[in-house]
């Protein structure tokens, strides 16, 4: 009589079959009884406002005016509500709906990322942000010699009743200070800054569009690579060109507001003073289309009826 051993599993392992290759059927069989801890009811009865997930790094691609696509890294929070009568949220369905889509955030995706979300989780709302940073090759403006510039870029959205997207970049810049030029007998205090600028719009647009309105904005624009000829022309340029903090905010509100595009945005200058131990602040925010006037498309966008 053939000797029939009892079929032991050693835990921390994968079951097998006879040839000691992962059976796959058995794994998913082990799977579907496990205890769905998260969907236990709660009896404290509190609904959360956010839970997921926060701070996670991954791979994805962006659209990018001069190449079609850019590769860059993405520092993720994913949330969705929480109702009162749930234990916990699934966590590794976030990462699964952004696997899903790494291949292009973009704001044109990003109300079907967090439809995605919300069906994924069974949500009533879910809301995503994404901090990346954004290269362009920006030429010597003597020389021409080319550089990489770095810019950090960033999307927020919300999807619930109503879908809301916020789109920002933060720029560094160069200043020149008006007093200082003006009471001096020679030379002025400069300073590296940066202008944040944070947008609601109607239709789609190039992060490129924003930076330019910014750079064009300042005492001189920033260079990664700049040669003796290229230094000279930005530290001359800025001299002839010095402007306060409040100079910054109100020349790109200006200019923003020529494009006609942009129902509400906030503009913040920062200013790292050389001189002081301190940096000088200015911030404007605006919103020009009060509802419902803003809607462009369907009754539950709010501003952005283009995406």
């Amino acid at each position: 009589m053939a000797d029939h051993k009892r079929e032991q599993h050693v835990p921390g392992t994968l079951p097998a079959n006879g040839d000691g290759a992962v059976d796959s059927g058995r794994v998913f069989a082990n799977y579907a009884t496990l205890p769905d801890i998260q969907s236990l009811p709660d009896e404290r009865k509190i609904p959360i406002d956010k839970v997921g997930v926060k701070g996670l790094r991954y791979p994805i691609s962006v659209k990018d005016r001069q190449k079609g696509l850019q590769h860059t890294v993405g520092l993720f929070d994913l949330f969705v509500n929480l109702p009162h009568d749930f234990k916990g949220a699934h966590m590794s369905r976030f990462i699964e709906v952004l696997n899903e889509f790494r291949g292009e955030i973009s704001m044109e995706k990003f109300r079907e990322i967090l439809e995605k979300i919300k069906s994924k989780l069974n949500a009533k709302s879910a809301h995503m942000n994404v901090e990346f940073p954004y290269f362009i090759e920006k030429n010597a403006p003597i020389t021409g010699t080319p550089g990489l510039m770095s810019y950090t870029c960033f999307m927020r959205g919300a999807l619930a009743d109503r879908f809301d997207l916020i789109v920002g970049v933060e720029v560094p810049v160069t200043t020149v200070c008006p007093c200082s030029k003006e009471i001096s007998e020679y030379g002025a205090h400069n300073q590296r800054g940066i202008v944040r600028v944070q947008l609601r719009f109607r239709k789609l647009f190039w992060i490129e569009e924003i930076i330019e309105v910014v750079e064009s904005s300042v005492s001189s624009e920033i260079y990664s690579l700049l040669k003796r000829p290229d230094e000279k022309f930005v530290t001359e340029k800025a001299y002839e060109n010095p402007m306060f903090v409040e100079d910054v905010v109100r020349l790109a509100l200006s200019r923003l507001r020529e494009k006609n595009n942009f129902p509400w945005y906030k503009i913040e200058a920062e200013n790292f003073e050389s001189i002081h131990n301190h940096s000088a602040y200015a911030s404007i925010e605006k919103d020009f289309s009060p509802e419902p006037d803003c809607f462009t498309g369907g009754s539950s966008i709010r501003y952005n009826g283009a995406l």
